[in-house]
């Protein structure tokens, strides 16, 4: 043990606010999340003003967002939260499965976007995975989303283009699949290779078009018709 009386012997916990102006869906998240030894739950918050409040007092690692909520929505309050505190991840979790909020959440900065049908205790796997840097989205939304994408590459068509970044074909086969929707541990998988492999293979990505998230290079890679999503 160090002698350092400020050393840490145990890792810090993954700081969670909890934003639903529904108080009997707060607690049953709040209860499971409670159970999880490496979260700890910061604040709550009921609606979308309340939220950037809490958020600044108390500094969370990620927000568990509502999507429709009184005073301010969700959508609104990511986007301020991702203002002022760009480190802080945004987790979507709503009953909306409309194709416009799930596309605004992006743009918003969000790192995923899950429907309330999941079992509530997915939740607390889907905090670690956006921290870590991954995008979680409902299957039934992620099918969604790629027709807002088709959507978007076709409008985009008439629009004057820019040179794009030139990616390593490995890289392309990277953004192709997590467009797709794959985590890096199906990633490795299916082109053999490690995750941190695929990890830097991301972050090298993102570098080239210089970009934040997995979820803005997909949006951006298939604005630019570097990729076509079927």
């Amino acid at each position: 043990m160090s002698d350092d009386p400020n050393a840490k012997d145990t890792p810090e916990k993954l700081r969670v606010m909890v934003v639903d102006d529904h108080a009997l869906f707060r607690r049953g998240l709040e209860m499971v999340l409670q159970q999880e030894s490496d979260i700890e739950l910061v604040g709550e918050a009921s609606d979308g003003a309340e939220a950037v409040e809490r958020a600044q007092e108390t500094m969370p690692d990620v927000v568990l967002m509502d999507v429709r909520m009184p005073k301010r929505s969700g959508i609104e309050a990511a986007g301020q939260i991702k203002d002022l505190l760009p480190h802080c991840k945004i987790l979507m979790l709503t009953i909306s499965d409309e194709e416009g909020d799930l596309y605004d959440a992006i743009k918003a900065g969000a790192s995923g976007y899950l429907l309330k049908e999941i079992p509530i205790e997915e939740v607390s796997d889907a905090i670690r995975s956006v921290w870590a840097g991954q995008s979680r989205i409902s299957p039934s939304m992620a099918s969604k989303l790629l027709t807002e994408f088709a959507a978007m590459s076709k409008s985009a068509e008439e629009q004057p283009r820019m040179p794009t970044p030139k990616l390593t074909d490995r890289e392309m086969e990277v953004l192709r699949l997590v467009a797709q929707g794959l985590n890096n541990r199906d990633i490795a998988k299916q082109l053999f290779i490690s995750e941190n492999t695929v990890k830097n293979h991301i972050r090298n990505i993102l570098e080239k078009l210089h970009l934040h998230s997995r979820m803005e290079a997909v949006v951006y890679a298939v604005r630019e018709k570097m990729i076509e999503i079927s």
